[in-house]
């Protein structure tokens, strides 16, 4: 039975004089043209070119591996929710965020087609604050869909979504575009994003084709148990 839900759990975090502090979207800086009437403008258009019809094939790789086992998972930016689909099917307990109505309409019927469970919630990433933290992430379209200048602070929700110890299993989008969405996510960059004084890194990114002639760099980040809080 699909559990959905149309709010944010918990409440939002007034904003606080210092960034650094304070999760919340306020002190993010402003989302330009990238609002939820865009993302439901390219839903309704049928410009979706960043969904695949299906999961990654990364993700299917960590599932069969063993890299990815059984969890509490958040998916934000679940677009058409292929991955959510594919964790619940393996028994994951899945929360899945978007900004658009038309992505939680379609993940949430997938869910429902196949009567599968997952919480499906319709929000601003900034304001969304889960009840308690998550064993892991699976970041894939989120990063590359917001302006570089939220990036930021979209890292120090990650890290405050993630338990100590968890795993943030990331699909960095590659592209030579100057400008997005997507926006480029190359490896020099995501390095100095995800700092290694939070986060342990793989020793390589493999490389993962995308049907629109793009290639993903994806690798699992592991936040350091003995970084109790976000900075």
């Amino acid at each position: 039975m699909l559990a959905m839900s149309s709010s944010h759990e918990g409440s939002a975090v007034p904003a606080a004089s210092n960034p650094d502090d304070a999760p919340a979207g306020a002190v993010c800086g402003p989302k330009g043209a990238l609002t939820s009437e865009f993302w439901q403008a390219r839903y309704d258009e049928g410009s979706t070119g960043w969904d695949r019809g299906g999961p990654s094939p990364m993700l299917t790789t960590w599932l069969t591996t063993g890299m990815l086992t059984p969890c509490r998972i958040l998916v934000p930016g679940c677009g058409r929710g292929h991955e959510v689909v594919a964790l619940a099917e393996a028994g994951f307990d899945v929360v899945a965020i978007d900004y658009a109505a038309a992505a939680v309409a379609s993940v949430s019927q997938a869910l429902e087609a196949r009567q599968l469970q997952a919480k499906v919630v319709q929000t601003d990433l900034f304001d969304y604050q889960p009840d308690a933290p998550f064993d892991a992430v699976y970041e894939q379209t989120c990063l590359c869909a917001l302006s570089p200048s939220r990036w930021n602070c979209y890292e120090k929700r990650l890290a405050a979504w993630i338990a100590p110890g968890g795993g943030l299993f990331a699909v960095f989008m590659q592209t030579d575009r100057e400008q997005g969405p997507p926006f480029a996510c190359p490896p020099d960059a995501m390095r100095d994003l995800f700092d290694e004084a939070r986060w342990a890194w793989p020793e390589r990114l493999e490389p993962v084709p995308h049907p629109m002639g793009l290639t993903e760099l994806a690798g699992v980040l592991r936040r350091h148990p003995g970084d109790a809080m976000p900075r």
